[in-house]
């Protein structure tokens, strides 16, 4: 599904982009979760578009089937609504020029995701090779769903964990995050491949088979050391608390990007998360340069092992 770039960035000016309708105000205060019935907090205003994003906070079990005591999303139906999105993104990626749509791109993807699709006009322009492949998972999908009663009142999310073939056509587990608003169908917000030799760590269940919310403050503290790190000429490494572990994709990554020409990240979207079984942080979330003139997109998959300011990346992916 995305294609992995570490080459100096080209700042580009997408035509077309700034009207996509759905496109996220990226700021530095993007929306990140307080708690789980609360709506994550909206950007300030912005001539582009905003869609609604939930605040994922809880997620839950992959094999437990959660009681159906209140109303909301079942495990069940997250797994048939991951069923129906891929069905529709590998339609999609069969229509013609389907990048320059902006009613398709906006019926499947929300935050990152939507930059990514909307990208795909700068590569047809520079003669690229889309960078989007079909998914075809295999096994069975594990879901990671809240529980209904912590789900923003704005919609609904869940996480899913699938394996499916990488844009080399190597099979690789792939972590996703998918959103909704009222009355509308899952779109993805952020998808990234797990590295070679890790695992997305066990969650922490509660007694109805959910996982437990993760810790907001640490969320939003990691999502910012992302843009202290990347934006190193503004912050300084660490200033959030937190430090990227020293063979993260993200150190390997930054001296083989071009500063002169990149554009620093000005925010993130939705950060899903959950707290682990051995009382870590999971953490997954999408980065962009700048939503009215966007060249990159990073998205992260994250563990912060309990008790340490160590964080470790377990997926990420650079798409340029």
């Amino acid at each position: 599904m995305r294609r992995t770039l570490l080459i100096g960035a080209l700042a580009l000016s997408l035509s077309g982009c700034g009207m996509a309708p759905g496109l996220m105000n990226w700021s530095a205060d993007a929306p990140t979760p307080s708690t789980p019935s609360t709506p994550p907090a909206s950007s300030s205003p912005s001539p582009t578009p905003t869609p609604t994003s939930q605040s994922p906070s809880a997620t839950a079990s992959p094999t437990a089937t959660p009681s159906a005591t209140s109303a909301g999303v079942t495990v069940s139906q997250a797994g048939q609504a991951l069923r129906q999105w891929v069905d529709k993104y590998n339609a999609m990626l069969t229509k013609r020029k389907w990048w320059r749509s902006n009613a398709r791109l906006d019926a499947l993807f929300v935050e990152g995701a939507l930059h990514e699709g909307v990208l795909e006009r700068n590569h047809e322009d520079f003669g690229w090779k889309t960078g989007h492949k079909p998914i075809h998972p295999t096994g069975t999908p594990v879901i990671y769903l809240p529980r209904p009663e912590q789900q923003s009142p704005a919609g609904d999310w869940f996480i899913a964990q699938a394996t499916y073939k990488d844009t080399e056509g190597h099979a690789r587990p792939h972590v996703l995050g998918f959103i909704r608003s009222q009355g509308q169908p899952f779109r993805l917000a952020v998808a990234t491949p797990v590295h070679w030799g890790q695992r997305i760590p066990k969650p922490l269940l509660d007694a109805d088979g959910y996982i437990t919310d993760m810790d907001g403050a640490m969320a939003r503290a990691v999502a910012e050391e992302y843009r202290n790190f990347w934006n190193g000429e503004r912050k300084k490494e660490g200033d959030s608390g937190y430090r990227l572990a020293r063979n993260s994709y993200s150190r390997k990554a930054f001296p083989k990007v071009n500063k002169g020409l990149y554009v620093g990240f000005a925010g993130h979207g939705s950060i899903f998360g959950f707290r682990t079984a051995d009382g870590g942080s999971f953490f997954l979330f999408a980065m962009i340069n700048d939503p009215k003139s966007v060249n990159n997109v990073l998205s992260e998959a994250l563990l912060v092992p309990k008790g340490s300011r160590t964080i470790q990346e377990l997926g990420a992916d650079w798409f340029s």
